[in-house]
Parts: C-alpha cells; structure tokens; sequence
C-alpha cells in the first residue's frame, strides 16, 4: 500500500514538473503555427495537421498507447459524423492522431467569442451552434447541417461533456437532429482508457492503454425529426456494446 502511493506520489510530481509544462509548450507552438498558416489555407487542412502533430506529441509525452479497431469502416470519400463517447481531455489527441480523416468540431458558440481559442476554432473551420436560445439554436442547426451537406465531416460528443464518474451518460438528441438535418451516416466510435490517462478536473497526466473502436456507419438517409430518438439510442447503443462501464 505505502509502495503504491509512492509511486502515485511521483507519477503525479512528474505530471506536474515534466508533462503538463511540454503539452503547454505544444499548444502555445502548433496553436501559434496554425493560426498562422490559416491566413494561407483557408480550407482548414493546414490547421488539421497541426492538430494531428499537437495530439501525437501529447500521446508520446504522455505514454498513452492506443489499440485501433475497425478503421475499414471509415470512409475517407464520405462525409460522416463521428459520435464517440466522452471519458477525458485526451479523447481529443487520441481521435485526431489515430482517426485517418479530416475532421471538424461542432462546438457551442460561446467557445468561439474567446480570445485565441476562439480565433483559432473560427479559423480552423469548426462549426459554431447556439444552445441558448430555441429560434437561434434552429438557425445555427440548420447552418451546421448546410457546411456537412457541402462535404465537412464532424465530431460529435453525444454525452455533452466529459463523464465525471467514469460511466456513459445519456445521449442529447441535438446531435441527432443535426445528423437527421444533414442526411450523412453515423459512424459510432468507442473510446476505452482515455479516463486512466487523464481524469476530468485533474492534472495528473498518466501513461495508459487505451482502446478506439469505430463501427459500422448508421445510414441517416431518409430519417425525419420523428426519428431522432430513435436513432440516438441506435447509436448509444453500438458504442455502449463494446464500452467498458464501470461498476458499482
């Protein structure tokens, strides 16, 4: 027992002095180089390399060694949107590294307001939508759903936020309508001990294995807003299958 919290203990110091220092050092740099290269690239594939360099500097730094399965069922022609679950921070650079597509965020619109994060979504081409208010949270969908149509792929976070307890929450049908208004497939993904490697509301960055499976796409085609439930818990339920849900 005394061994093991030494050895807690040190991990968390070597957290604290040597990774979290190098990953803010890698934000600052490849933020700074893709702000700067979006003023040349106005698609956002420049912006989406230097993501990808972010997150596998962040992997390594940290020991995070992920197992890929199913990949056959990405279709790098298709415009899709990606649902994966949400455990921690680092489900981000374990998508962006492993996930051989490009890919956008839909992220709330307050996001976008703030300093350099904000300049750095916009420029990025993510998608802005509005939870707020219910005529321009419509609006915002519709929007969304127009720039996937004209062949932008997204990632999605069903949950809304990280699980705080370890477990899946419920699905918001938000993503679902967008989905339904965009007509393109669904490709669930399960992510499994991105939470081992960093756990919300910490700083403690630890080496871990982790797990990404990628499903087979769930066709959207034809679907109206009646469905939308429906298809939600479809799709919960693919990743659920092969999620490792904590006991009691």
């Amino acid at each position: 027992m005394r061994g093991e919290r030494i050895r807690q203990d040190l991990s968390y110091l070597r957290s604290l002095l040597f990774t979290n220092p190098l990953i803010y050092l890698y934000t600052a740099a490849c933020g700074t180089a893709s702000l700067c290269g979006s003023l040349f690239d106005s698609r956002g594939r420049w912006q989406h390399a230097c993501a990808r360099v972010w997150s596998w500097l962040i992997l390594k730094t940290s020991g995070v060694r992920v197992r890929v399965e199913g990949l056959e069922n990405v279709n790098p022609q298709a415009t899709t949107i990606f649902c994966v679950n949400h455990q921690s921070a680092m489900d981000i650079p374990v998508l962006f590294v492993h996930l051989p597509v490009q890919f956008r965020f839909v992220a709330k619109r307050s996001l976008f307001h703030l300093p350099f994060l904000g300049w750095h979504l916009r420029r990025s081409g993510h998608i802005a939508v509005e939870r707020g208010r219910p005529r321009e949270a419509v609006k915002s969908m519709e929007d969304a759903a127009k720039k996937i149509r004209e062949g932008k792929s997204v990632m999605l976070f069903p949950e809304g936020h990280r699980s705080r307890n370890g477990k899946m929450g419920p699905f918001k049908n938000g993503s679902f309508y967008l989905a339904v208004l965009a007509g393109v497939p669904i490709v669930p993904i399960t992510l499994n001990g991105t939470r081992n490697a960093l756990k919300p509301d910490t700083y403690h960055v630890r080496a871990a294995q982790v797990e990404m499976i990628v499903h087979p796409p769930v066709p959207t085609e034809g679907l109206a807003t009646d469905d939308v439930e429906s298809l939600s818990t479809r799709v919960r339920n693919q990743i659920l299958s092969r999620f490792n849900q904590p006991h009691d």
